[in-house]
């Protein structure tokens, strides 16, 4: 896939795609007020902190309503921000998920938090999609580390035991426990990032951390007024603001290296949808107008209908569309402009021309958007290593490597540089 738009069919979401998630995409929120998060509809969060060890009683997990919850355990490291997403997605079950992914769904439902990690660690559909993000310097290290981990292992196993004189242990306990506790002493430097999921799920809202050993409840979605159901993000605010307080976001703190990724409705779906709609309607408008109706509408407008319903991946005719509940809505919409007075149509129909204009601005924004995205991810992951090591053999074989890198140069010539830098 390159980079031209018209070769690109949005939405390109570089993390769900992999996975077979159609119709979602993370967004990254810079606020949790309302103001912020409530108008995207969020179906669950991902929260990025810097991991410290979080003790929790037994009792914390032992919540019946959990069991329908479906939770894996971390057991591989460096894809939590994965299993965060897995977490999410399976537990929201009007979505899409793919084929593969609801199998792998079906054939884990009954295992426990434990051997679900295992599965997701073992699953090559999953890890071609956690790896598909990454980097080829990432993967060969990774790969190298693996490689000395098991060469160290069989070092291990091959060395023999040593045996030890009694005298010389009791020599020196002394200073190794003193050297012990002031190793403990030691600040432990090493920063370790740590993503964690929030679901509505099953009338609560849970939060789905890996390295805990199941889903912690954080609070029940109940209604506080007739017929008015709470929103879940009003529950899971006051969660975020005290791990974020937890973890130094709060005032005076140091560190408010947080990340908020919300993962919601496909916005490129959304504004084609619109547009789409707005096809639908301008057809209908005009099959109920006058046969000289282009002489009642606004000039300018007639001119801007000519392009308004055009999109960079479909005409003006109708196209594909995303919402499951498309069709009743367009139904109801061509009873509502059945019934429309006649004297309405005109300044129904100018409306939707302007409407149009919106839309297909905000569709052409989705597909730049999705454009760019793709564009980074290929620079990003694309393996720069063979034409760096064929340039170097190249600039070798011609004589001009040590040239470029100063070696074996007389010192007359680097005194001469010198100066032609105007250093002397």
């Amino acid at each position: 896939m390159n980079g031209s738009s018209a070769q690109i069919t949005p939405p390109l979401d570089l993390v769900g795609e992999p996975l077979g998630i159609h119709g979602l995409e993370l967004v990254e929120l810079y606020d949790i007020e309302p103001w912020a998060v409530d108008h995207l509809n969020p179906r669950g969060l991902v929260f990025c902190f810097m991991w410290r060890k979080d003790a929790h009683k037994p009792s914390d997990f032992d919540d019946p309503a959990a069991e329908r919850v479906w939770f894996a355990n971390q057991l591989s490291d460096e894809a939590c921000g994965t299993l965060a997403i897995i977490n999410i997605a399976l537990n929201c079950l009007d979505i899409e998920i793919g084929e593969e992914l609801s199998v792998f769904k079906q054939e884990t439902e009954s295992m426990s938090p434990v051997m679900k990690g295992l599965a997701i660690s073992n699953s090559p559909f999953i890890r071609k999609a956690h790896r598909s993000l990454a980097r080829p310097p990432d993967l060969r290290g990774a790969l190298n580390t693996i490689a000395t981990s098991t060469l160290d292992g069989e070092k291990k196993k091959k060395k023999p035991p040593t045996t030890k004189r009694t005298p010389a242990r009791a020599s020196t306990s002394k200073p190794a426990s003193s050297k012990g506790k002031a190793k403990k002493e030691e600040p432990d430097t090493e920063e370790a990032y740590h993503f964690i999921g929030y679901v509505p799920a099953y009338g609560k809202v849970w939060e789905l951390d890996g390295l805990k050993s199941g889903p912690l409840e954080v609070g029940e979605l109940s209604d506080d007024e007739p017929g008015v159901k709470k929103n879940w993000m009003d529950v899971v605010r006051p969660a975020l603001r005290l791990k974020m307080q937890k973890y130094g976001g709060t005032e005076g703190g140091n560190n408010i290296r947080f990340s908020l990724l919300a993962l919601v409705d496909g916005l490129y779906e959304q504004a084609s949808d619109t547009l789409e709609m707005l096809k639908r309607d301008r057809k209908r408008l005009q099959g109920r107008m006058k046969p000289d109706w282009e002489s009642l509408v606004d000039s300018n407008l007639l001119e801007q209908a000519k392009f308004a319903f055009d999109s960079p991946v479909a005409a003006s005719a109708p196209g594909r569309t995303f919402a499951p509940d498309f069709g009743s809505r367009r139904m109801a919409r061509d009873l509502e402009i059945l019934e429309m007075p006649e004297r309405a149509l005109v300044p129904a129909w100018e409306q939707c021309v302007r409407d149009a204009v919106k839309a297909k601005v905000a569709v052409e924004d989705e597909v730049a958007k999705a454009t760019r995205a793709n564009t980074e991810h290929v620079k990003r992951t694309h393996d720069y290593e063979p034409f760096f090591r064929e340039f170097v053999t190249c600039l070798q074989d011609e004589g001009l490597l040590e040239p470029l890198l100063d070696v074996n140069n007389d010192e007359k010539t680097k005194t001469k540089r010198v100066k032609l830098n105007g250093k002397g």
